[in-house]
């Protein structure tokens, strides 16, 4: 029993009111991912492959669009040819699909045609990674970082070629730097352009390299450079240095410097987005008669008062001390401030002595409760009540 053929517009994804150019895009990224070139051996891949070639080949002609809207599959079934595909000639070129397109080079980076590779091409870009203080993300501050850099050789003046002599013209790609080769298929000739693998894409061929940069037509030299950290960075981002990258291709500009900013954990302060979290301490006369207390913050420490009676963990909130906005430097969050009770421990004979004179006063102790609940201290057996 024969397969059954799928639906051409479910084979591309696409809406059966797509247009021309939503059924090319969805035929050229499926020929990409399934191509034979791509998927050697893989049977399945050149299954999809020329399924995705049979439904464009119906779908990007106006007339057999029309013939599949209305009839389906059987409009084409018998009209001659094999494998239930006949009725087309796939003697055609699929130029306009993938003319000019590399594969391999779209999928790593490149995807750029045949004219833009002898053009101008802007430079690689660098990352480096710099280490800061929470104080320094906090202010803003200047560092210096250094870097192995690649300059364009003055001896050969970035051609690579020995003084004297210049890169010839690849005869393999004719300077184009790329290979074009075809392929026949039951579905017509498919095109691969591929980097040209004598000149590596640049198109020309130096015979005579360079002595001081060894045919690269770069020099590489260790560079300090300056980077401006401003205030309110978080770690983990980037400060991007334009034109401190490596060199451009063929005239082009300089890539950019990328330099990670990496902010060291601070003993007091924890970051949450444009806040700031910390604890501060105070004693327990403070927390039960209320007074002042000394609070660190960012800008140093400053003096809060706290209310009589003020618990533990209590929370409060200092507002436009915490992080300086990237976007606004008049604008900072807010310095949210735990308050914790401290225990005193190394206390002397008479600060004991006082401590439990003032816990019989607070009627607090186990004394004073023992106390009262004995009705007034008889000690006899018949009136004492049991605590626990």
């Amino acid at each position: 029993m024969a397969e059954q053929k799928r639906d051409y517009y479910e084979v591309l994804g696409v809406d059966k009111k797509a247009d021309e150019a939503a059924i090319k895009k969805a035929y050229r990224a499926l020929a990409k991912k399934y191509h034979p070139d791509m998927n050697p051996g893989d049977k399945d891949a050149e299954k999809k492959f020329k399924e995705a070639s049979e439904a464009y080949a119906v779908l990007s002609d106006p007339s057999k669009r029309q013939q599949y809207d209305q009839f389906g599959h059987a409009a084409f079934d018998g009209a001659g040819g094999g494998g239930g595909f006949g009725g087309f000639d796939f003697s055609g070129d699929f130029s306009d699909i993938f003319g000019g397109f590399d594969f391999f080079g779209d999928l790593f980076g490149g995807g750029r045609s045949r004219s833009s590779r002898s053009g101008p091409m802007k430079g690689a870009n660098i990352r480096m990674q710099v280490q800061i203080t929470f104080e320094e993300a906090m202010k803003g501050c200047e560092k210096e970082i250094e870097a192995k850099l690649n300059d364009t050789c003055t001896k050969c003046n970035g051609t690579g070629a020995k003084p004297g002599t210049s890169p010839v013209t690849c005869t393999k790609c004719g300077g184009t730097g790329q290979t074009v080769s075809t392929q026949s298929t039951l579905f017509g000739t498919v095109r691969n352009v591929t980097t040209c693998p004598e000149c590596h894409g640049s198109g020309k061929i130096i015979k005579e390299k360079c002595p001081d940069c060894y045919g690269t037509g770069y020099i590489s030299n260790k560079k300090k450079i300056k980077l401006s950290i401003p205030a309110g960075i978080d770690s983990g981002q980037m400060v991007r240095l334009k034109e401190k990258g490596e060199p451009g291709v063929n005239g082009g500009p300089k890539g950019d410097m990328l330099v990670e900013v990496l902010v060291s954990r601070h003993p007091i302060f924890q970051r949450q987005g444009d806040n700031i979290y910390s604890t501060a301490p105070m004693s327990y006369a403070q927390a039960a008669l209320g007074g002042d207390v000394l609070i660190d913050t960012i800008d140093g420490k400053i003096v809060y008062t706290v209310k009589p009676g003020t618990a533990t963990d209590t929370k409060i909130r200092l507002k436009g001390k915490g992080v300086p906005s990237l976007h606004n430097k008049n604008v900072r969050g807010d310095h949210y401030v735990t308050l914790v009770v401290q225990v005193p421990t190394g206390l002397t004979s008479s600060a004991k002595d006082l401590l439990r004179q003032f816990d019989e006063v607070s009627g607090d102790s186990l004394h004073a409760v023992e106390k009262r609940m004995n009705g007034g201290g008889k000690k006899d057996g018949k009136n004492k009540k049991k605590l626990f």
